[in-house]
């Protein structure tokens, strides 16, 4: 008897987890992700009528120079709320960054690649004046909101200015003719269009705030490691795809950035990606401090909703470390194998691609790479990817915010 328990003990499956292992299955899994954190800065962030406005503006093309861009343009539902290109080009021209996904992105303090803006609702002004992605201004968008708007927008934020006296195309943008409006007009009339500006941006946020990453085939598996359920667990993952996480939670050191329920730190990190063709001046972080803290839009700017005591991500914010050059956010890793081409200017095309970079190391173009040689073989870089693949589920979100809204 004694034998054949031994024997039964060694036949035993990897899919028993030490008490530490199962501790860190908990930090990743979806369970663990605490409740949404407020929004200081926007304080229509949860109001369920700011959702309904903000998908609206999201799916609205009117938000665009030429009439034909909206948000949804490049963050798509059908494509994971991205664009799957290298570069975003479903705009007005191409951008020298990869769309990010906007899933779960309301838990993370810092927005972009490069953390330049401090809010969804700051993150989502950008583009619409960018000229190469919306190319629209902010008195466009403010004549905009009382045309089509007005009913909502006033429900919300109070009644809208008069913008009577307000140019048609004005704003601090690119265009010659919108930029020499706006400087003509006083400064009262501009911090005006601002707010109305801001508040089409809290709006939106308001929406994108409904949008989270649903469990996995991985989230299932956490859960009967817990139960201690053997059985459902060798049903739910392969014997490689468990092999894959052990590689995740062990030897691939995947936990330094990509760790917690959304698999991101959020924070930023140099990995020594090679640069992208045309791209070698993209310093990542090292700008986005700056760009940041420049920011009329952030948690301490005139629109924010916040008290300066509720900005603490900015007030202390690290603002002269030689190590911010070309670190980049990472994403979350859920959903990852939905999401190719992978890093901030989609310079690798495949999973394969990216564990062979995190398995070499290269040394970093610019700035200092944290990554070193991961040594592994051909059988665990496959493992590895087969894990990755095991992040893939739903977008947790009422499926009314997945489709565009009826106009009206």
């Amino acid at each position: 008897m004694a034998c054949v328990l031994t024997l039964s003990a060694f036949a035993a499956p990897r899919a028993f987890w030490s008490e530490s292992e199962l501790s860190a299955l908990r930090g990743l899994w979806i369970g663990s992700l605490k409740p949404l954190p407020p929004d200081p800065s926007n304080r229509v962030a949860d109001d369920p009528r700011a959702a309904e406005f903000g998908q609206r503006l999201f799916f609205d093309t009117r938000l665009s120079g030429n009439g034909k861009v909206s948000c949804a343009s490049c963050h798509a539902p059908g494509k994971q709320f991205q664009d799957g290109t290298p570069l975003a080009t479903k705009g007005l021209g191409t951008t020298d960054r990869r769309t990010m996904t906007i899933i779960g992105t309301a838990h993370s303090p810092w927005q972009f690649w490069d953390g330049r803006k401090d809010s969804q609702w700051s993150q989502a002004l950008g583009p619409l004046e960018s000229a190469v992605e919306h190319g629209g201004n902010r008195a466009q968008l403010a004549h905009l909101a009382a045309r089509h708007h007005r009913t909502e927008y006033e429900a919300l934020f109070g009644p809208l200015p008069d913008l009577a006296s307000v140019p048609a195309h004005a704003g601090p943008v690119q265009d010659p003719a919108a930029r020499a409006a706006w400087e003509r007009m006083t400064p009262a009339a501009r911090d005006a269009v601002s707010r109305v500006f801001s508040n089409l941006g809290k709006a939106i946020a308001a929406y994108e705030r409904q949008i989270m990453p649903g469990a996995s085939r991985f989230d299932s598996y956490v859960e009967a490691a817990i139960r201690n359920d053997v059985q459902q667990m060798k049903a739910t993952l392969t014997p490689d795809e468990v092999a894959g996480l052990r590689l995740f939670l062990g030897k691939a050191n995947c936990l330094q950035c990509h760790n917690g329920p959304l698999f991101t730190n959020n924070d930023f990190h140099n990995t020594g990606v090679p640069f992208a063709k045309g791209l070698t001046s993209d310093t990542g972080r090292s700008a986005g401090v700056k760009q940041v803290l420049g920011d009329e839009f952030n948690c301490l700017g005139p629109y924010s909703d916040a008290r300066p005591e509720q900005c603490g991500e900015l007030r202390f914010l690290v603002t002269d470390s030689p190590n911010q050059l070309r670190q980049y956010r990472p994403p979350s890793l859920r959903n990852v194998a939905e999401r190719a081409p992978y890093m901030h200017a989609g310079q690798l095309d495949s999973l394969d691609q990216v564990v062979e970079h995190y398995n070499r190391a290269p040394a970093a173009p610019k700035g200092h790479s944290e990554l070193k040689p991961l040594n592994l073989n051909d059988r665990e870089a496959t493992q590895l990817i087969a894990f990755l693949r095991t992040l893939s589920g739903p977008v947790a979100a009422d499926p009314k915010w997945l489709r565009e809204p009826v106009a009206h």
